[in-house]
């Protein structure tokens, strides 16, 4: 049989082999996913790694449906909400979009312990709901305390979204996460960042116990979910999904048996 000497076509097959492969390990990298019955997938998680395996036997998972079955009703405690400008880059981490700070971002204050601003990062649709109703976006800041005499050493306030006007905060970030489109691990200086821009001093808002939303899955986070929700464009939530691979277009982990679990309203004294 004669074979083909055309170096053009050598040349593309070689062009072809090679996008193939770099697809491939695209795919491979990823440490888990969404997909829903896939086999790195939310219900996998906990198999992946011995270090995750609080992902399936947690009793204390997260996120959960903030329904009025289990709520308690308590007067607002003691929470400052201490926020400052400080360098900040923006990331594409495969599964979702992440900002992270350097230096004091400021902190949030609950009954005298101080949670230091680490990071913030987007889902989208929310993971929690309310009373069954699920949203269309949803902010985590994650705080982190180094204090060695705290049990609970992280505490994520989060915020809902639902479609209407445009973010303002997420607006900042508009052409950073156009030019990280599909690209893990890209990372973009954004400057001074001040989280006090997100506006989540809330008077009401729902508390409870959980854990991380992705894995390891760490338990003992102390859950802050503000009830006000606010908006986000569609155009800003294509974008959020767009940026991510496609395995974290919708990137929110299912909700967890409560088990039990008290859920707290916080709420002004005078409001209850």
């Amino acid at each position: 049989m004669k074979r083909s000497s055309n170096p053009i076509l050598i040349l593309l097959l070689i062009l072809t082999a090679s996008e193939s492969s770099t697809a491939q390990e695209v795919e491979d990298e990823r440490e888990f996913d969404y997909t829903e019955n896939g086999e790195k997938g939310p219900a996998k998680w906990g198999e992946i790694k011995k270090e995750w395996s609080e992902c399936s036997n947690g009793t204390m998972q997260s996120p959960i449906d903030l329904s009025n079955e289990r709520v308690r009703i308590i007067s607002d405690e003691e929470k400052k909400i201490n926020y400052r400008a400080a360098n900040a880059t923006v990331k594409n981490r495969g599964h979702d979009i992440h900002i992270e700070w350097f230096g004091d971002g400021g902190s949030v204050v609950i009954n005298g312990s101080d949670y230091p601003l680490r990071q913030a990062h987007w889902h989208s649709p929310s993971e929690h709901t309310i009373h069954g109703k699920s949203y269309d976006m949803e902010l985590h800041l994650v705080h982190l305390s180094t204090d060695p005499n705290l049990q609970n050493k992280i505490y994520v306030l989060g915020v809902l979204y639902k479609i209407g006007k445009p973010d303002k905060f997420l607006s900042k970030f508009i052409t950073s996460i156009r030019s990280m489109i599909d690209k893990k691990d890209e990372e973009v200086a954004v400057g001074m960042i001040d989280a006090t821009d997100i506006n989540v001093h809330n008077k009401k808002y729902y508390r409870y116990m959980g854990s991380l939303t992705v894995p390891p899955c760490t338990q003992g986070v102390i859950w802050t979910i503000n009830k006000k929700v606010r908006t986000v464009s569609m155009d800003q939530v294509k974008l959020l999904r767009e940026a991510v691979h496609d395995y974290a277009e919708k990137n929110a982990r299912p909700l967890q048996p409560k088990n039990s679990r008290d859920i707290f309203i916080c709420s002004p004294v005078d409001e209850i």
